[in-house]
C-alpha cells in the first residue's frame, strides 16, 4: 500500500486522502507525513520484523502511523481505543521480538515473524474464547484489498466512510482497496453521532460508500429511515458483515437504496475477506454469503464446518503453535462456523458450531430463532440462548427488546412463532431487556451472556 501512496502523491498530490473531524490530508500531504512518522520510529528502534504496539485513535494520524510502521518494515498492533493499560502492556510482553536476534522469547517459538508473514497483529475480540493475536501477512492484505476490489467495486472517485473500529479487520481492510485505488476514506469516531455521518454526504464526491455491521443497520433503519432515504442517490455500496443481518432487515434497506449495490460479506480475522452476496440484485436470502473471491476457497468439511484456504488466511496465532495447528492445518482454516455450499457454490451459514442448542437431542441453531423472531415486527432485536431446565435439560431462552412504542409479551412472540419453525426451537423461556449486549465490532456478545 505504501506504493500506491507515494504513487498518487505524484499523481494526484491534491486529491483527499483521508479526512477525519479535524483534518484533511491530501495524497502528498500524506505521504509527506507518513515518511516523517516514519523516521521517527525508525529513531526508536522500529525495523525489519519489529511489533510496535499502539492505539487505533479513529482519525487520519492512525493512518499515518499504521503505514509508517510497514514503512520502516516493522508489524503493526493496533489495539481497540478501550483496552486498559495493564493489558497493553500484557501484549507488548507478548509481542516483544528476540532482542538483538538471541534469546527469544518463548512466545515466539513456533512463530514465522520475517520474510513477509507477518504484516500486522490484530487481537480478535474474543467472543469465543480469549483474545487471540492473528498474524496477518502483507500478502494476506493485498489478496483482501484485491477481493474487495473485484467483488465491491472500489474506484478512484469513491469516498469510503467507516465508522468502525480500526483495531478489528472489518473497518481496517477497507483502508486498503480505497487507497491502493486512489479514493478517499472519510474516518469518524463512530456512528453514535448520525447528524454527523449524514453530514459527509455533503461532501463534494460523486460516489459514497460505508461498512455496516448488522445492529448498525437495525439501528438505522428505526430512527434514520427518512435520512437513509434522502443520500440513497449517492450511495454506491453498502456492506455489512460481522454477524447476521435478517430478512426483513434486508428486505427494508433495499426498498430505502434502490439505487445501492448491497452486499453480505463472509470474513474474519482468520480467514480474511473470503465470499460476498449482493443480496440487492440477487435477492435477500438470510445467511446466504455468495462464492468465494479470486483469492480464496471454501469447503464444508464432515462435521459441517466452513474450511477456508487461499492467500487471505492468517499466518498464525501470536505464541500459540499449539492453537495455531488446531486452526490452520494444512493450509486451511478450520472455522467454527458451520454451513453448506449450494449447487452454485455460493456458501451459506447455518449459525456456529459452539452456539448450536442441543434440545434433547435437536439441534437449534440460534441465528435461525432470532431471524423469525425478527421478522415479526415484535421486537427491534433479540438473542436466542441455551437455558437450564428442570424437566427437560437445555433449552432455547430468549432475550429481546420490545419493538417502539410496543408492549411485546411472550405469548405474542411465541403466538407468532407457531407454524413459522419447529416446535422445539421455540422458547421456553422469555427476558424483555432494554437492550442486547454486542461487542465492541457489532456482534452479539453471547460469551458474557453465557458468563451470566
Amino acid at each position: 500500500m505504501e506504493q500506491a501512496i507515494e504513487h498518487f502523491a505524484q499523481l494526484t498530490p491534491d486529491k483527499a486522502a483521508v479526512i477525519s473531524a479535524d483534518e484533511t490530508l491530501s495524497y502528498s500531504a500524506l505521504w509527506k507525513r507518513i515518511r516523517l512518522r516514519a523516521k521517527r520510529l525508525r529513531e526508536e528502534g522500529i525495523a525489519d520484523g519489529t511489533p510496535y504496539v499502539f492505539v487505533a485513535t479513529q482519525d487520519a494520524d492512525f493512518i499515518v502511523t499504521y503505514i509508517a510502521v510497514h514503512l520502516c518494515g516493522g508489524i503493526s498492533v493496533p489495539l481497540d481505543s478501550s483496552t486498559p493499560e495493564e493489558r497493553q502492556q500484557q501484549i507488548r510482553e507478548e509481542v516483544s521480538p528476540p532482542i538483538n536476534g538471541k534469546n527469544p522469547l518463548p512466545s515466539f517459538r513456533g512463530n514465522k515473524w520475517l520474510n513477509g508473514k507477518c504484516s500486522d497483529i490484530l487481537y480478535t475480540t474474543g467472543t469465543t474464547g480469549k483474545a487471540k493475536g492473528v498474524m496477518v501477512s502483507k500478502k494476506a492484505w493485498t489478496a483482501n484489498a484485491e477481493n474487495l476490489t473485484d467483488r465491491l467495486g472500489f474506484t478512484s472517485d469513491l469516498l469510503f466512510i467507516i465508522c468502525g473500529p480500526l483495531s478489528h479487520l472489518g473497518s481496517l481492510s477497507k483502508i486498503y482497496p480505497t487507497l491502493m485505488n486512489g479514493g478517499t476514506l472519510y474516518i469518524m469516531e463512530s456512528l453514535k453521532d448520525l447528524n454527523a455521518f449524514f453530514s459527509v454526504f455533503q461532501l463534494p464526491f460523486p460516489k459514497f460508500a460505508t461498512f455496516l455491521v448488522p445492529s448498525s443497520i437495525r439501528m438505522l433503519l428505526q430512527v434514520a429511515s427518512k435520512d437513509l432515504a434522502a443520500v440513497a442517490p449517492k450511495i454506491d455500496f453498502i456492506e455489512t458483515g460481522a454477524a447476521a443481518i435478517t430478512q426483513s432487515d434486508m428486505q427494508r434497506l433495499c426498498q430505502l437504496l434502490p439505487y445501492s449495490r448491497l452486499f453480505n460479506t463472509y470474513a474474519s480475522t482468520e480467514t480474511g475477506i473470503v465470499c460476498s452476496y449482493e443480496f440487492s440484485k440477487y435477492g435477500c436470502v438470510p445467511g446466504l454469503l455468495g462464492k468465494p473471491m479470486k483469492h480464496s476457497s471454501v469447503r464444508i468439511d464432515g462435521e459441517g464446518r466452513v474450511v477456508c484456504s487461499g492467500d487471505t488466511i492468517m499466518s498464525g496465532y501470536v505464541g500459540s503453535p499449539e492453537l495455531t495447528a488446531q486452526i490452520l492445518r494444512g493450509g486451511e482454516v478450520f472455522t467454527s462456523d458451520l454451513g453448506s455450499l449450494d449447487n452454485q457454490g455460493m456458501l451459506r451459514l447455518q449459525g456456529r458450531q459452539d452456539d448450536v442448542i442441543n434440545v434433547g437431542g435437536y439441534k437449534v441453531n440460534p441465528l435461525e430463532v432470532e431471524e423469525a423472531v425478527c421478522s415479526s415486527g415484535l421486537v427491534s432485536e433479540c438473542i436466542c440462548l441455551p437455558a437450564p431446565h428442570v424437566l427437560l435439560g437445555t433449552v432455547p431462552k430468549l432475550l429481546y427488546v420490545p419493538g417502539e412504542g410496543l408492549e411485546t409479551k411472550p405469548k405474542d412472540i411465541a403466538d407468532y412463532l407457531r407454524g413459522r419453525i419447529e416446535s422445539y426451537k421455540i422458547p421456553l423461556f422469555y427476558e424483555a431487556v432494554e437492550a442486547i449486549r454486542h461487542t465492541y465490532n457489532g456482534k452479539p456478545d453471547r460469551k458474557t451472556y453465557r458468563k451470566d
